[in-house]
Formats: C-alpha cells, sequence, structure tokens
C-alpha cells in the first residue's frame, strides 16, 4: 500500500524532536544507535524528513557523506503505525538522489531491513570497498558510522547482527 499524503522535505530543527521520538523505540531495542538531542540537531542539515498531510513528521532519513563518492545512509526511521505505506521509500529515493546530485556514486548503509534495502538496490558487502589509502584516511574519523563502515573493532557491538549492504549509484 503507497501513502500518497506525504511531502520529503529538508528537515529543520523545529522537526529534531519529531524525529527523536520516533526513534526512541528502536534506540530501545538497539535497531538504531542511541542519539542525544544535540547528536539530531548538529545533523539537521544530512536529514530529511517525511510530513503527512496535517504537517505532522511521519518519517526521517539522513545522509552522512564519509568520502568523496561515498555517502551512508542513516537513522531511518518511520512512524510505527504508517510502516509498510511506502513512507521509507520515498525517503530513501529522495536520499540517494541527493547523494547523486553530489556526485556520490556509492550509498552504504548497515541494517537489519535487508529487503527493504535489497528492493531499492543495495547488495550485501563483506569487506571495505575502499582502498588502503582512503581506509588511513577514514579511520582517523571520530564517526561511528564511519568506524562502522570500516568495521572496526570499538564498534562491533552497534553492528551484531547488521548486514552492511552498499549501492552503487
Amino acid at each position: 500500500m503507497t501513502h500518497t499524503s506525504i511531502t520529503v522535505r529538508p528537515a529543520t530543527t523545529a522537526d529534531v524532536r519529531s524525529i527523536h521520538a520516533m526513534r526512541q523505540p528502536l534506540e530501545g531495542s538497539r535497531v538504531l544507535l542511541g542519539h542525544e538531542l544535540v547528536q539530531l540537531y548538529e545533523s539537521v542539515p544530512e536529514f530529511l524528513v517525511a510530513e503527512d498531510e496535517n504537517g505532522f513528521v511521519v518519517g526521517a532519513g539522513a545522509l552522512h557523506v564519509m568520502w568523496e563518492d561515498l555517502a551512508e545512509v542513516r537513522s531511518m526511521v518511520v512512524a510505527e503505525h504508517l510502516r509498510g505505506h511506502g513512507i521509507g521509500k520515498a525517503i530513501l529515493d529522495a536520499l540517494v538522489q541527493r547523494a547523486a546530485d553530489m556526485g556520490i556514486k556509492r550509498i552504504f548503509c548497515l541494517t537489519f531491513e535487508v529487503e527493504f534495502f535489497a528492493r531499492a538496490g543495495f547488495e550485501p558487502i563483506s569487506d571495505v570497498p575502499v582502498d588502503a589509502e582512503t581506509y588511513a584516511e577514514m579511520v582517523r574519523s571520530n564517526d561511528d558510522g564511519v568506524a562502522e563502515f570500516l568495521d572496526l573493532a570499538r564498534v562491533k557491538q552497534n553492528t551484531l547482527g547488521n548486514t552492511r549492504m552498499l549501492r552503487v549509484v
């Protein structure tokens, strides 16, 4: 079933508390990494939100640039009562377009929702698809998502049960 009366748009600071509220159950069950409000505010430029016809935020997702040709889709969430209505797909499609508009050729995700991302052209990966020089630069990042992409030991507890996936745009 498709939910046709939504608009996907860039997030604003006014959306952060709604994003945070939708994330809470998924953070509690460790499907999403926990984020403090300040981290979400810092990431507002990365987020797109889905807004319903009444102006309520019913979904969100972020695109985090990790390298010149590589970004990560992260923090994908849809209001529980609206899952399965095409909202996540609309957000993901917009994030993929955003990546393409920036010249990004590869999009990474770390997910439990393998079928959802596979339908969007993502494929499971087992290795780290960057050369040694790029790896050496990326390992300097303090970002947990970058560490997860690099499969670093310090974030192994965050990745248990997840599938690492990649889409070439």
